[in-house]
């Protein structure tokens, strides 16, 4: 199934601590947003990339899209200051395609099965969103005190890629700009409108680079997959 893909990269990584957006941030010698776009330039199922970028990052991020040989990508729209506007602002250059993934810039170990996956049931069901089964005991804690053991068998952890159809999350964006709505990621958006979201399971090392201790993560994933 034939996708574009749109990559919020306008944020600030303050969490990361780095002084810079954590995006061009090495990972076992590329920048972590590097390793990200080789994800989607080699999947031969992805049509278009497409950055939602600061406008003093743009030629820094060009310069990189050279230097990497990623050819995929359509557009840098400027991003805004939340992740949502970021993503409207993609969507709203784009043509008209089949499927739209959003997925995490900082998110560079997906993997082409769960991407095609992904693309398969929002095609075929309208939206689809990856994520994990959650391993640990969750409680639910007010004012430090326990008050409730969630049953884990019905959470899960969820992650990027989001996969829709054009024209639902087209029409998802347009609802929330209009009403001031803001959400925490694409489904949401989507649910509102009272669509049903599919969930994909994706694996646990689709980690998104967040924090210091994540770097150490990621060296490790990446030197396992040469393994």
């Amino acid at each position: 199934m034939r996708y574009e893909v749109v990559l919020p990269a306008a944020g600030s990584g303050k969490r990361m601590g780095a002084g810079q957006n954590k995006l061009f941030l090495p990972l076992a010698g590329k920048p972590i947003l590097v390793h990200t776009l080789l994800v989607f330039e080699q999947d031969e199922n992805c049509t278009g990339i497409w950055l939602a970028v600061k406008d003093e990052e743009r030629a820094s991020i060009q310069t990189l899209l050279e230097q990497y040989q990623i050819t995929k990508v359509k557009g840098l729209p400027t991003g805004g200051l939340e992740r949502q506007h970021s993503v409207h602002s993609c969507i709203k250059e784009m043509t008209a395609v089949e499927v739209v993934l959003v997925h995490d810039a900082a998110r560079p170990f997906i993997t082409t099965p769960t991407i095609t996956k992904l693309a398969q049931v929002a095609f075929e069901k309208g939206a689809a969103i990856a994520g994990v089964r959650a391993k640990d005991t969750m409680k639910i804690v007010k004012e430090g005190l326990i008050k409730e053991t969630v049953d884990r068998e019905s959470l899960w952890m969820i992650q990027t890629p989001q996969a829709f159809r054009f024209d639902l999350i087209v029409e998802a964006q347009d609802v929330a700009e209009k009403v001031g709505f803001l959400g925490t990621d694409e489904a949401m958006l989507v649910e509102r409108l009272g669509h049903e979201i599919h969930i994909v399971e994706s694996d646990y090392e689709n980690v998104k680079m967040t924090t210091k201790e994540d770097l150490i993560f990621g060296e490790a994933i990446l030197n396992h997959r040469k393994v």
